[in-house]
């Protein structure tokens, strides 16, 4: 008779399992892990990128109210009085503004509702229950 090693210890199928499900779950925490590392670093320059649109446009606001006043001392250098001046650049102020609101007031009229995807999802509880 020939000399035979012992065989190890040959692991179970569900010690395999166990081990695999562990080894699944170790991996899906490191993923998370990564994926938040990741998100801090875009959050970050995605807040960066907000606070400079944010200055960018406190910056505008004030070129406009400079160039306003600029306007009105302009109207008041053509021979109207300064009080004049201010009241035409408010007016054209109001104008843009209502011209504005109507533009976006008939933008909003034709908005309509998801009609093919609400149909589609009140035919989902039929195809559930086998309901043709």
């Amino acid at each position: 008779m020939a000399y035979q090693e012992p065989a190890g210890e040959e692991p179970t199928i569900g010690k395999l399992v166990v081990d695999a499900f562990d080894d699944i779950g170790t991996l899906i925490k490191h993923i998370i892990e990564l994926a938040k590392s990741e998100l801090k670093v875009s959050v970050r320059a995605g807040g960066l990128g907000i606070a400079l649109f944010v200055l960018a446009g406190f910056v505008g606001l004030l070129s406009i109210i400079m160039i306003s006043f600029a306007a009105a001392f302009f109207i008041a250098m053509a021979g109207l009085d300064i009080a004049w001046g201010f009241l035409i650049v408010f007016g054209a102020y109001v104008v843009l503004a209502g011209l504005l609101g109507f533009v976006g007031y008939l933008k909003i009229r034709k908005v309509r509702a998801p009609e093919r995807t609400m149909a589609q999802a009140a035919e989902v509880p039929r195809a559930l229950t086998g309901h043709s």
